[in-house]
């Protein structure tokens, strides 16, 4: 689970972003204090920091940055501010940011800015991805075709896109929100069941006939592929029935 360090001294707002992070599978910590912040920035591991701008008693956010990056820590981070103007986002790149994301902000934006940081930040493969596979579920990337247990899977163009979304976030809980915007390209929520509707659809060609199911719904909060979820008890209050449409 990735470790991320919220530094706002807002504790409301820390609190909702740390509540929307933990729900997608990080593992968000507030810190409201700049010293604390401080301390904990470079005293322990972290898969990225989202740092606000201006914090209390007048304590501007680059300066813990310059303190993470004087000491060499290469830590993923993700400066949030009120200060949108051309040159303050140059100062804080200047600074050593890696983002610079101006309020107000949209969470799921955040949360895609988060998780590119983290991909970015992680060893890049030698060679390019054609393949992904779990369980006998296999999709090769350049030729669009899917196939289970050898078995061929006619799948539509928009239900190959989502299956490739769920496996390349596989055990990740993906929400509505996410899969609208990264396979229909969806800035809104149309009020529709489409995305139920697509998944229904998809467990109909991956999962029937087949075991063990890999397309897993959770309740009120959205999707999740995994091979291992049929031996692993789910959390209290997450249940593979069906979610109610949106």
């Amino acid at each position: 689970m990735p470790r991320c360090l919220i530094i706002e001294d807002d504790l409301h707002n820390a609190r909702y972003l740390a509540k929307g992070l933990n729900e997608i599978g990080y593992g968000a910590e507030v810190c409201t204090d700049s010293e604390e912040a401080l301390s904990r920035a470079t005293s322990e591991s972290w898969d990225v920091i989202i740092l606000d701008r201006m914090l209390a008693n007048g304590v501007d956010g680059l300066s813990i940055l310059a303190a993470l990056r004087d000491l060499g820590k290469r830590t993923p981070v993700l400066i949030l501010s009120a200060l949108s103007a051309i040159d303050e986002r140059v100062r804080g790149l200047q600074a050593g940011c890696n983002d610079y994301l101006t309020k107000p902000f949209a969470f799921q934006e955040l949360s895609a800015r988060v998780e590119a940081l983290i991909r970015w930040s992680q060893p890049q493969p030698a060679a390019e991805v054609r393949e992904l596979h779990m369980a006998d579920l296999k999709i090769n990337l350049l030729t669009r075709s899917a196939e289970r247990a050898g078995q061929p899977l006619a799948l539509q163009p928009r239900e190959f896109r989502l299956l490739a979304y769920l496996m390349t976030h596989a055990e990740q809980i993906l929400t509505r929100t996410m899969l609208l915007e990264a396979v229909w390209d969806y800035q809104f929520d149309p009020q529709t069941n489409v995305i139920d509707a697509h998944i229904s659809r998809l467990r109909n060609k991956v999962d029937k006939g087949f075991s063990p199911p890999l397309i897993h719904t959770r309740r009120n909060v959205g999707y999740i592929m995994s091979a291992r979820l049929m031996q692993d008890k789910a959390p209290a209050g997450m249940s593979d029935e069906p979610a109610s449409p949106t």
